[in-house]
């Protein structure tokens, strides 16, 4: 297979390697991704079907979660696996609704972050760093981070979508407790996270495709994601599929079994 170039591809970045960003943004309809991307997102949507469904549900849902922090004070956000730019980015929303939101984006895959780069320039309210979620310190204390946050005033964490590719052994509630513990009051927490819980055989088929990928996933249950919200007080209707969060228009739906396969939900810190 001959390597695709670009000059939106980072130096050093193996384009035979799936990546779930890359993949997410085929699904997606965008053009940031290459053929072994769209060889996998294939397979992963034969074993799932409906995944372009899903993954729209799942952008719809970032979209009204960001609204709706928006709408009570929110205006400063740290979005964390944030994957590659398409239509409806978080500044995008934010700062449509108010100017002076700040965005700061993180994500591990060397192409989202680089596209985001681009898009951003001049853009004086938004950033995008490379870094690993693994290491909450090094990207709550990255000098891009504190110099567009303030750590005294409530923030929009953001963990739409990345969760799943955290395994047991990694420690999840841990690593969102050391997110949490830098937070002020009053900040919120959007999150969601692929089940198992309906559709298990098809789920088990997509995991397996993904396992050939350098981002495995994990389904956990709906207990096991509302878990991950300990020390936030969800917000009604809770830990829901994805269409049913707080719906508002007919597109944030779906009618098929897809719907259910994403949860999502919001919290905010007491």
């Amino acid at each position: 297979m001959v390597a695709e170039q670009s000059s939106w591809v980072p130096e050093g970045v193996n384009v035979d390697l799936p990546s779930a960003a890359r993949v997410y943004d085929y699904l997606l309809g965008g053009g940031h991704n290459f053929a072994a991307d769209r060889e996998l997102a294939e397979r992963f949507a034969a074993a799932l079907p409906g995944s372009r469904d899903i993954a729209r549900l799942n952008r719809a849902f970032l979209r009204r979660a960001v609204l709706f922090m928006v709408e009570r004070g929110v205006d400063q956000f740290l979005d964390i696996g944030s994957g590659i730019p398409t239509v409806g980015n978080v500044h995008e929303i934010a700062q449509a609704a108010n100017p002076d939101a700040r965005v700061v984006y993180v994500d591990n895959e060397p192409v989202a972050v680089a596209h985001s780069q681009l898009i951003l320039a001049g853009n004086g309210r938004a950033a995008a760093l490379q870094e690993d979620l693994r290491r909450p310190e090094a990207i709550l204390d990255h000098p891009t981070t504190r110099e567009l946050l303030d750590f005294d005033r409530p923030i929009g964490l953001l963990m739409v979508g990345v969760f799943h590719f955290v395994p047991d052994e990694w420690g999840p509630r841990d690593l969102l407790d050391r997110f949490r513990s830098r937070l002020a009051p009053g900040s919120h927490l959007a999150l969601s996270h692929f089940t198992a819980d309906t559709r298990p055989d098809e789920m088990a088929a997509m995991v397996e495709v993904m396992s050939r990928s350098k981002d495995p996933i994990h389904p956990r249950s709906r207990a096991e994601v509302e878990a991950l919200f300990t020390g936030f007080d969800l917000v009604e209707p809770g830990v829901v599929s994805t269409a049913d969060w707080r719906p508002v228009s007919p597109g944030d739906g779906a009618e098929g079994p897809e719907r259910e396969q994403i949860y999502a939900g919001v919290g905010r810190l007491p």
